[in-house]
């Protein structure tokens, strides 16, 4: 009889998805910026900005946001160990990222339909830790309960840092930003906190 283990170890594809959405984001929101014309400022615009319509080289911004939430939802099929409703919160603020690139902001004025994308995928990305958590001695860091829900009140918290500040124009890129990467970084810490490859 095979002893069965007690977390599921993640896959390389998961581990790789979850490595490259950090890269991603990052990645294309400087390569964005450096595109655009003198008086950007990433301290005040938001990452939307850089892939609206009129902007320049808008297609690096939106294809680092359709990467990445690509890698979200991949990186949440292959989260096996950690619970299945946070797998699947994860997986939606994956797609909900996609149709953040999906429905850019128009050169003048808002769009509906980007405004609700943007509002589920930070939701989610920011309760999915805590919905990820599971209960026991050998549960590896990025899945236990204490640290899962830290990890959602902060990014909770960043969360409400970037709402007020998006209602107050107070450097809403810098909070934006922030909240983006730390959003992105957690799946990449949980992954690489649980056991990987196959166990015999």
């Amino acid at each position: 009889m095979r002893p069965v283990p007690l977390v599921r170890p993640v896959p390389w594809w998961a581990v790789l998805s979850a490595g490259c959405a950090p890269v991603l984001l990052i990645g294309g929101w400087t390569l964005a910026a450096a595109r655009q014309p003198p008086g950007y400022d990433p301290l005040v615009a938001t990452i939307s900005a850089l892939a609206a319509r009129g902007a320049t080289d808008r297609w690096v911004m939106t294809v680092a946001l359709a990467g990445l939430g690509v890698c979200h939802a991949v990186t949440a099929l292959g989260l096996r160990a950690a619970a299945p409703s946070g797998r699947l919160t994860l997986a939606v603020g994956g797609v909900a990222t996609v149709l953040v690139a999906a429905f850019p902001l128009p050169e003048v004025g808002t769009s509906p339909q980007h405004a609700v994308a943007a509002g589920v995928a930070f939701a989610a990305l920011s309760l999915w830790p805590a919905l990820a958590l599971r209960r026991g001695a050998d549960v590896p860091v990025g899945l236990r309960p204490a640290v899962a829900v830290s990890a959602t009140v902060l990014l909770a918290g960043l969360a409400a840092w970037f709402t007020v500040a998006l209602n107050t124009g107070t450097r809403v890129g810098l909070a934006e930003r922030v909240l983006a990467g730390g959003q992105a970084l957690w799946p990449l810490f949980v992954t690489l906190s649980l056991p990987k490859g196959r166990r015999r």
